[in-house]
């Protein structure tokens, strides 16, 4: 029985009641060079996400949990909003979400993310990501409830933090992990 469960994929648990933390970088063991991963406390893939060029305008990258399998296929227009569909294909009928960007200066940014269901006509958004993607710092809002957060990763006698790898932070509740990843991958865009 042992066996088993040490073979298995490490599955994130959405109903956690502790944080979780993820390490974000280009620069992970195993990922081939260029390609965003996310890695947990000890390591583990947990996801990663592959750039696929359609047309000049438009671009298209995939969300992929540790095993491989594709969860988001995430699709920017030619307006710069983007679109959320499950699995790696980009069909009307999986569309789950829309980003559209409210706010963008050279020093802040603010995307309204709204969910594709029974409430499609509803004009209010479901999440909010506010933050400074030069900082790769940003939070995650439902309402005025924190749902994740990023940060970058200090070191004592460090002037300036490096960039290339940050800390993402999920909190407790029941959103979807590869969600919160998918629209982290947006809000670096």
């Amino acid at each position: 029985m042992t066996d088993s469960m040490e073979t298995s994929v490490p599955v994130p648990c959405t109903n956690s009641q502790i944080p979780v933390d993820l390490f974000v970088s280009k620069k992970h063991p195993g990922l081939p060079s260029g390609e965003l991963g996310f890695v947990d406390s000890s390591g583990n893939p947990v996801y990663k996400v592959t750039r696929q060029s359609l047309t000049s305008s438009s671009n298209k990258r995939v969300l992929l949990d540790a095993a491989g399998n594709p969860r988001f296929a995430l699709c920017r227009n030619d307006k710069g909003c983007w679109q959320g569909y499950k699995g790696g294909d980009a069909g009307e009928k999986d569309l789950v979400f829309r980003v559209k960007r409210t706010k963008s200066k050279l020093t802040r940014t603010e995307l309204e993310i709204f969910l594709v269901g029974e409430n499609s006509a509803d004009s209010t958004c479901d999440f909010k990501v506010k933050g400074f993607p030069y900082q790769r710092s940003c939070t995650i809002y439902i309402g005025n409830d924190i749902v994740a957060q990023t940060s970058l990763m200090y070191k004592l006698n460090q002037l300036f933090p490096k960039r290339g790898k940050f800390r993402l932070t999920i909190f407790p509740g029941s959103v979807d992990h590869a969600l919160v990843a998918a629209l982290i991958v947006i809000f670096l865009d």
